[in-house]
């Protein structure tokens, strides 16, 4: 008798032996059978649909309808089981009916009764609701890795899953049956390769790749190259690596003569990678030599794309990879790890966020559409509710929600399935605290993928015990963070001596991510990852130490940064300072709670000019009030501090109650200091609230800016002489002396430009225009500069001015739609920061009576109403290309 050649197929991970001889020559009538299991009439379109997809394949369906019998249904069904070749099971919300005396019911049974070796394909109708028991035996088949699991949502969705994933396991069979010859009785050192795995094929996806176009654009270029045959795709849990993963090997699997993907989530030990990557390639295991020369004997010649899914926790098995990249010459892997592997050749494609809506342009559905953060939460939001829309009305809510998850992908799709039962306002509300709301129940999602929280435990587990400790003392930080301030917090803990090695294991881990800014080393945490690292950070040790190292660092910080702030250093410093704002708060916030108000005054008193350029001076008053209402002993200095800010920010906001006496008495507290600087500026504040009182004290505010001027301290400070020379021509502006304006504007201009101290220049130069104006002459090169610098330090107040400027120069010389637009957008800038030009001092007005006096008052209008609504970038190309039209002719 001829030796019986056995074949192993694999589908989802279930090997099946199937023994075929020479003779293995069927008759037309002898079709491959697959039996359906199913519920009957709760399933009854979906069994039919199955039916329909077989049939097209040329296959029989094995099913009870088709055909009564005059046996027992256990019988019937037990002799159907074994002489079929495929079992594919049919799912939804009932578990079946038992028969008296069974324990279990008919639709468990025949997957029970189901040959170990037998191919099984399981389709689940996704419902919110099951039976308990079919609960428990969905649990059982999804935790079995050997059974292919999908998900569907109707007959038609099923009839393509059924039909793709037989047609799939026949053409694997197909493959092997040509590829690899019957091993001859002397080959015994060769490895037996038999049909591929179906649980290695490309998992099958009901979603779109949203917002990876260019992702997957340079992963299909990377992949056409001989030079890069070890392609990583690293980041945080939930970013999306597996998804693009699938997508690059569907869209690259014509340029291979086969893509295997394994799935590596279930393997706990390094030892298992090989053998897994083995299982799905169909090679076996001989054990005659070692499984790399097996592989790379089997695959000889050939062209692969081997997909390995969840490195991270096997990273040592990253020098078997390599083995392999040696011993499959044809082959280019392609792995997704939350960490990299750290081998030569290998090419590390970092996945990032999906891209969020631009946060200064207006809410209309239209252009938050292009964010694909905001399509993936609307496409997930539909699938779970086709009753949800994108409108205008909750537009904005649904791009907070996208720019609070940070653009995570799996954040995104979590929060999204909450639509519903909550509004995207109701859901906005909540996200304060984003890791009680980031969960599914869906089962056919891995246990580690179900909530947020598991996700990143997931990674956490992997780490060291120093790199967890770090971890959890990094808690600490409330956004951005230095290497400066890790080190602070970090110093003396006996886990961190070798702090970079650690902090580098966080960044490889994904769970930490490394930028830079201004040229200095920053590090981030997505939202759900920093949540939980307070979370660890609150419950644990030394909590207190560490808040007070937190807190020293950030108000030193802040004292350092007042020279930087001044001359060419500043655009660095406002950097600087912008990328740590919220560990600013924080550390202000936890001093004020200690009765610290001293600390905090000073600190923010130091950094006067970046909560300026920032336009942020009515956070810096809020802080001043924070400290006065905290009820504990101040200094004379703070108190000066605090009344100077109120008085500050009263001017430029619709406050009718400015007065004069409380920058005076921050003068004297200031002057009984002896510190001369803070005298002067108390001083310019003062003449500024003179001038803004009704009536205004002219004669007053002229006094306090030359006493100001002639101090020694301001004399010695290019920066400061020219805010107060502007003051200065402020004044004379408003008594009604434009020449004499213009020449201490100027003046301001020139000391600004030598101390090269961009963001003065932008006032001075905004000031020249102005002056200019008034004496007839409305060239919009003075504004265009000050918007240049002002664009460039994303100083959105000097923003508004310079929009103001060009749009009464544009309505002087007769252009009103570009007025009209130009001073809406101002306006709508003005909206945002909550702070408008000096009473008393907006030039622009007069040119706006005039015009709405005409009789085009209404086209005006209607570009001003236009401007309001128009994306600052529009703003900005537009007033910039008409602006170079009209200083270039």
């Amino acid at each position: 008798m001829a030796p019986v050649l056995v074949r192993v197929v694999i589908v989802g991970g279930i090997v099946v032996n199937s023994p075929t001889d020479e003779r293995g020559i069927r008759t037309p009538d002898q079709l491959l059978r697959v039996f359906v299991s199913s519920t009957l009439r709760e399933l009854e379109p979906e069994r039919a649909a199955a039916r329909r997809a077989i049939e097209r394949l040329r296959l029989a369906p094995v099913m009870f309808e088709l055909g009564a019998r005059a046996h027992p249904p256990r019988d019937l069904y037990r002799a159907y089981l074994a002489q079929s070749d495929v079992f594919v099971g049919v799912y939804w919300q009932q578990y079946g009916w038992i028969a008296p005396g069974e324990a279990i019911s008919g639709l468990e049974d025949e997957y029970c009764l189901a040959p170990r070796d037998m191919p099984k394909l399981i389709y689940v109708k996704r419902s919110a609701e099951r039976e308990p028991r079919l609960a428990a035996l969905l649990e059982r088949i999804r935790d079995d890795d050997g059974t292919s699991y999908m998900s569907f949502e109707t007959a038609d969705e099923l009839a393509s899953l059924v039909e793709s994933d037989l047609a799939s396991l026949l053409a694997e069979r197909f493959d092997a049956s040509r590829s690899e010859p019957a091993p001859s009785p002397d080959a015994g050192s060769g490895a037996a390769v038999d049909v591929p795995a179906v649980g290695g094929r490309i998992p099958v996806t009901s979603t779109d790749a949203v917002g990876r176009e260019t992702a997957i654009a340079t992963l299909l270029e990377w992949l056409g190259t001989d030079a890069k045959r070890l392609v990583t795709l690293v980041g945080p849990g939930g970013i999306g690596k597996t998804r693009l993963a699938v997508e690059v090997a569907r869209l690259a699997q014509d340029r291979f003569d086969r893509v295997t993907f394994v799935r590596l989530a279930e393997v706990a030990e390094s030892g298992d990678v090989l053998p897994a990557i083995a299982r799905d390639l169909g090679v076996r295991d001989t054990r005659d030599r070692p499984l790399v020369q097996q592989i790379g004997s089997a695959r000889t010649g050939r062209v692969d794309l081997i997909v390995l899914d969840n490195f991270e926790q096997v990273l040592p098995a990253a020098m078997d990879v390599l083995a392999l990249l040696n011993a499959l010459p044809g082959a280019t892997f392609l792995v997704t790890s939350r960490a990299r592997l750290r081998v030569r050749g290998e090419h590390v494609f970092d996945v990032e966020p999906l891209v969020l809506p631009d946060a200064n342009a207006p809410p209309s559905v239209e252009q938050l559409l292009e964010a694909p953060a905001v399509r993936m939460f609307r496409d997930r939001a539909e699938a779970a509710d086709p009753r949800f829309e994108l409108t205008a009305e909750n537009a904005a809510d649904v791009a907070s929600i996208c720019q609070a998850l940070e653009g995570v992908p799996l954040a995104l799709e979590l929060a999204a399935a909450r639509i519903r039962i909550l509004t995207p306002a109701a859901m906005l509300a909540r996200l304060d605290r984003v890791l009680p709301l980031l969960t599914t129940g869906d089962r056919d999602v891995p246990e580690r993928q179900r909530t947020i929280r598991a996700t990143v435990e997931w990674s956490i587990d992997l780490l060291s015990p120093d790199a967890r400790s770090m971890f959890t003392c990094l808690g600490v930080f409330s956004g951005d963070f230095s290497l400066d301030a890790a080190e602070a917090v970090t110093a003396g803990a006996p886990w961190a001596t070798d702090l970079l090695g650690t902090l580098l294991e966080l960044v490889d881990g994904s769970l930490v991510r490394q930028h830079d800014e201004a040229g200095v080393p920053f590090f981030s945490m997505l939202v759900p990852v920093r949540e939980l690292a307070a979370a660890r950070f609150a419950g644990g040790a030394d909590v207190a130490a560490v808040y007070r190292a937190h807190a020293d660092f950030y108000v030193e910080l802040s004292l350092a940064a007042e020279p930087l702030l001044r001359g060419p250093t500043q655009p660095a410093a406002v950097a600087r300072l912008e990328a740590e704002r919220d560990n600013l708060r924080a550390a202000y916030r936890h001093l004020i709670a200690l009765g610290e108000g001293d600390a905090v005054a000073e600190a923010v008193w130091q950094t006067f000019l970046y909560w300026w350029i920032r336009s942020l001076m009515p956070e810096a008053r809020a802080w001043m009030e924070e400290v006065l209402d905290a009820h504990v002993p101040l200094s004379r200095r703070a108190r000066a501090i605090a009344l100077a800010y109120s008085s500050w920010v009263s001017v430029w906001q619709r406050d009718p109650s400015v007065t004069t006496e409380p920058a005076a008495e921050s003068v004297e507290l200031f002057r009984a200091e002896g510190d001369e600087f803070s005298e002067a500026l108390a001083l310019a504040i003062l003449s500024l609230c003179c001038m803004s009182v009704s009536p205004p004290q002219l004669r007053r505010a002229l006094e306090g800016q030359q006493e100001a001027l002639d101090l020694p301290a301001v004399q010695a400070n290019p920066t400061f002489l020219a805010v107060l020379l502007t003051g200065l021509g402020r004044v004379l502006f408003h008594s009604g002396d434009p020449t004499a304006a213009l020449e201490v504007f100027e003046q301001s201009r020139d000391v600004a430009v030598e101390a090269g101290d961009l963001f003065v220049e932008s006032i001075a130069v905004t000031q020249v225009g102005w002056a200019r104006l008034a004496l007839g002459d409305p060239r919009p090169d003075a504004f265009l500069r000050a918007l240049e610098i002002a664009t460039g330090l994303d100083n959105v107040g000097g923003i508004a001015f310079a929009f103001e400027g060009l749009a009464a120069t544009a309505g002087t010389t007769g252009d009103l739609e570009r007025a009209g637009t130009l001073l809406g957008a101002a306006e709508s800038l003005r909206s945002r920061t909550g702070l408008m030009d000096q009473r008393e001092y907006r030039s622009y007005q007069p040119v706006v009576d005039a015009i709405l006096a005409s009789d085009r008052a209404a086209d005006f209008e209607a570009a001003r109403e236009a401007g309001r609504r128009m994306p600052r970038p529009d703003a900005l190309a537009m007033a910039l290309e008409r602006t170079n039209q009209v200083t270039s002719t």
